[in-house]
């Protein structure tokens, strides 16, 4: 990073003058290369981009008294299967989450750029954003990566939180140009997502817990691994399971492994007695 520090080791002025509560604009102005959308993809770009890891898929669904996000553990590089390991799911505060589907590696640090925006307008105004602030700033940030979209490496993020205001429970999807567009009950992005939300609409119903929407949402993954090769379903004998998250007005709380290995046993055990589709 190129500074005009002081001789005498002091901060840049930029870093004391009086400005904008958002990190990306004060780094738009400052430092505008490390952002990145200022990244150009070179030449070649198609064989990049077939061989950067892709990661669906995401689901979310709002409960009585908060809202579930989740999302599987593999990601994909072509026909391959980059990483069966991979988080897709993470706090964005307090009282919010974001689900990643797309470019892994861009979208991972565009989660971190998010997650700084907010770190850094609550330490600026001394207060936390609304949830619709947050899902605004969240579509201006997606919308500085359009000229990477546009050569093939989009980031679509699926965005929840607890409304502090209307104490309930809300889903945020966008496209690749910024588009916000506000879910109601529930919704999926990435490969699987049409799998994911045929489960979804089948299983929600108003006044479910956390417990019951937990189960839904690892259905829902169970479903979409089931016909997209992309998804990948709980793997017992790995020990591997979706990431998924709560946030209510206690706040974000990941679901432990064990809660979730007891969820994918009912899911298994329903279709086995043919209560929850297909034995298999």
């Amino acid at each position: 990073m190129s500074t005009d520090a002081h001789p005498a080791g002091r901060l840049p002025a930029a870093f004391t003058t009086p400005g904008t509560s958002s990190f990306v604009e004060f780094l738009g102005g400052y430092a505008p290369q490390l952002l990145p959308a200022s990244r150009a993809v070179e030449a070649g770009a198609p064989a990049a981009v077939l061989n950067a890891p892709h990661g669906t898929t995401i689901v979310a669904l709002v409960f009585d008294g908060g809202v579930v996000l989740a999302g599987d553990r593999r990601a994909t590089m072509g026909s391959m299967i980059a990483s069966r390991h991979i988080e897709k799911v993470f706090p964005a505060d307090d009282y919010s989450a974001v689900g990643i589907a797309g470019t892994a590696g861009l979208a991972v640090e565009l989660v971190r750029l998010f997650q700084l925006e907010l770190e850094h307008y609550e330490k600026i105004e001394g207060s936390l954003l609304s949830l619709d602030g947050k899902a605004n700033r969240l579509a201006t940030i997606i919308r500085g990566q359009l000229p990477l979209a546009l050569q093939g490496l989009a980031v679509v993020p699926l965005f929840a939180g607890f409304d502090l205001d209307r104490r309930v429970g809300r889903i945020f999807s966008y496209d690749v140009t910024g588009g916000r567009y506000e879910e109601q009950e529930h919704h999926a992005v990435g490969s699987g997502s049409v799998f994911a939300r045929g489960s979804l609409k089948k299983r929600w119903r108003s006044g479910m817990t956390a417990d019951e929407a937990v189960r839904v949402a690892v259905e829902a993954l169970v479903d979409a691994a089931d016909d997209d090769s992309a998804t990948g379903g709980p793997d017992s004998d790995r020990g591997i399971y979706p990431v998924v998250a709560t946030v209510t007005e206690a706040g974000y709380l990941r679901v432990p492994d064990s809660e979730l290995a007891a969820a994918t046993d009912e899911v298994r055990a329903a279709r086995r007695e043919g209560r929850g589709g297909p034995a298999r």
